[in-house]
């Protein structure tokens, strides 16, 4: 025989709620009066004060029914739950006056009861709950003057609504992990306030004296969190330096629109991403003319499945494109980013093209079915060390492939091709650099030839995260413990995200399809910003895994690679720098080739590079790119 079925589950907690929110109503009716009247109440004719009672409190449950009120959840109790407490006893006393007036007529009802009574009720009301969060979340508890032993002990900085609701979630959990030991203004501001009934602090510039404080205090600060969303690239690097300083991990907590839903997610913090310290202010984008770009065309993306090509494809597809043709080699990489965008973008018509750019007759095949308007290249193979033991399949896919895609472009009518570069192909030093360099050359000489279809080349330096670029190689050095290798103590590169990098793809194609370009075969150069030691960049990332360089995580030199060289450029001599209305975005004078003849070098190269001689395939390219110097 089952065991009967405890009290609280028979009654859902909504059902609970009303019972007990009806009670009260009958409790305030009577208490109302007595502080009215006094002992003269008892002199009233009992039906009236019990029949009273029960009237309030019916025309009290419909008012709760009508506001939800009993659907609250208590240990939430908040602002909203006092509002609609407030709303439920108006309604009450409204629904209750004129059943008392059909009733009595209200003759022996004084009339200043019916204020007193509306102030009992709210407080019954509003009290239980808060009483009841309070409880929750540990105020009542005077035994909790300190952090548990298995509390982690943080500072917050930022005096903001994610520090509030960190705060608050933490309370909620039955076992908080945290014990907040106080919040540092971003802003410089509040000192000696309190947030969610934590103190202020100080500023970010206090944090040593705020530190001395807690640990003269016996308290012992184990980690900063950061709520401040306004902390980024240089200012965020110098909080993180100062955290390391003082023996603290800074963290980060999530955005509060990126939070699950479950309260207890806003206490989940993050490592800060190398991302974050070498960002840069968010750029004056013309999303507007972006978004003109490629609403309402047809977009055909090479290289889909890469870094910067599926990062693209994501930015093209919010943006609403007719048809979205998404060409890649690479099986895996192509069913990757298809499933991601109908995922994401159903709406959005689109074509999985599993196809090899270095096959001019399939290219050719594809954009006559596809009749793309606007053509983003960005399929290439770009592993300097890789491209080096293999200089024959770098120039078939960077140049011969560059000028397949082209060709096949310039047959299905589209308005404009945009090739993605690279800051090796300045001064190259490598084959990547090199079969990059022959690429721009032929896109400014097409653009030149004044043909229907228009040529832009963008060209940019390291993207942070790429596959095999140097942070995911860092990150799973420091996953196995170290070592993390670098070439060379001064080796420098430029870096920025992947989202920047192709939202400005997108703006300086704008800039150059919309009025026929700047100039004819100019290259639009990304501004990126100061380069960054990649020594600089590791141990970084060491201090942010919570460990500390040298010491806990090693640094190994190992000699730059073949083809590497310690800096690299945006502009060689012969490009002096334009400025663009956009401030990020510069142009690189031109130094245009004969197409001809560049159209002619390029068949001899593909007949070399295709018999596999990667000797003479070298051979041709020193040739052909002059400022090509082997290391």
């Amino acid at each position: 025989m089952n065991a009967p079925a405890p009290f609280l589950a028979r009654f859902d907690r909504v059902t609970l709620s009303m019972v007990i929110d009806t009670g009260m109503a009958a409790i305030a009716f009577v208490l109302a009066l007595w502080l009215r009247l006094g002992d003269e109440l008892w002199n009233y004719p009992d039906e009236f004060i019990w029949g009273g009672a029960s009237v309030f409190a019916t025309a009290a449950a419909i008012a709760y029914w009508i506001t939800g009120l009993a659907r609250g959840v208590w240990r939430y109790a908040g602002a909203d739950d006092l509002i609609q407490a407030a709303r439920a006893v108006t309604l009450a006393l409204l629904l209750f006056l004129p059943a008392m007036f059909l009733w009595q007529r209200l003759e022996i009802m004084p009339r200043s009861a019916l204020f007193i009574v509306w102030t009992v009720l709210f407080a019954l009301l509003a009290g239980p709950r808060l009483l009841y969060r309070a409880l929750r979340e540990g105020h009542l508890d005077l035994t909790a003057a300190g952090p548990r032993p298995e509390q982690v002990q943080v500072l917050i900085v930022g005096a903001n609504d994610g520090a509030e609701l960190f705060i608050q979630a933490n309370r909620r959990r039955r076992r908080a992990p945290y014990f907040v030991l106080g919040l540092i203004d971003a802003a410089g501001r509040g000192a000696g306030r309190r947030i969610g009934g934590v103190d202020i602090l100080g500023g970010i510039e206090d944090l040593p004296a705020i530190m001395a404080g807690l640990r003269g205090k016996g308290l012992k600060p184990q980690r900063l969190v950061v709520a401040a969303r306004g902390i980024e690239g240089e200012a965020l690097q110098a909080l993180v330096d100062a955290a390391d300083r003082l023996g603290l991990t800074a963290v980060r907590l999530p955005r509060i629109n990126d939070l699950s839903g479950d309260a207890a997610d806003a206490t989940a913090t993050a490592p800060i991403a190398i991302e974050d310290l070498l960002g840069r202010p968010q750029r004056v984008l013309d999303r507007a003319a972006m978004d003109g770009l490629i609403r309402g065309r047809r977009v055909l993306v090479t290289g889909a499945g890469g870094s910067i090509g599926a990062e693209l494809v994501r930015q093209i597809a919010q943006r609403g494109p007719a048809r979205l043709a998404l060409i890649e080699n690479s099986e895996h990489a192509l069913y990757t980013i298809d499933r991601e965008i109908a995922e994401t973008f159903a709406e959005v018509e689109r074509v999985a093209i599993l196809a090899d750019i270095r096959e001019p007759a399939r290219l050719a095949s594809v954009f006559a079915a596809e009749k793309p308007d606007i053509v983003f290249h960005a399929a290439a193979l770009k592993h300097v060390p890789i491209l080096e033991e293999n200089p024959a399949e770098g120039a078939l896919t960077n140049a011969i492939g560059t000028r397949n895609v082209a060709d096949a472009a310039t047959a299905a009518g589209a308005r404009a091709v945009v090739m993605i570069s690279t800051d090796k192909a300045v001064n190259p030093t490598n084959v990547l650099g090199a079969t990059k360099r022959l690429a721009e050359k032929l896109c400014q000489a097409l653009d030149a030839a004044q043909s229907p279809t228009q040529f832009v080349t963008v060209r940019f330096g390291n993207v942070l995260g790429s596959s095999g670029s140097v942070v995911p190689l860092f990150q799973r050095q420091l996953a196995a413990g170290g070592p993390l290798t670098v070439t060379h103590p001064d080796v420098r590169r430029y870096f920025m995200t992947i989202r920047e990098a192709c939202e400005l793809v997108l703006q300086a194609s704008v800039l150059a399809i919309a009025a026929k370009g700047p100039s004819v075969g100019a290259i639009m150069v990304l501004e990126m910003g100061e380069p960054v030691r990649i020594q600089d960049l590791a141990r970084r990332m060491i201090r942010l895994a919570g460990k500390r360089p040298e010491i806990d995580v090693k640094i190994v030199y190992t000699g730059l690679r073949p083809g590497e060289k310690l800096d690299e450029e945006l502009f060689h001599g012969a490009e002096a720098p334009r400025e663009t209305a956009i401030p990020d975005i510069k142009i690189a004078k031109p130094a245009l080739d004969d197409l001809a003849r560049l159209r002619a070098a390029l068949d001899r190269l593909e007949g070399i590079a295709r018999t596999g001689d990667g000797q003479a395939t070298l051979a041709l390219l020193r040739e052909l790119v002059p400022e090509y110097t082997p290391r």
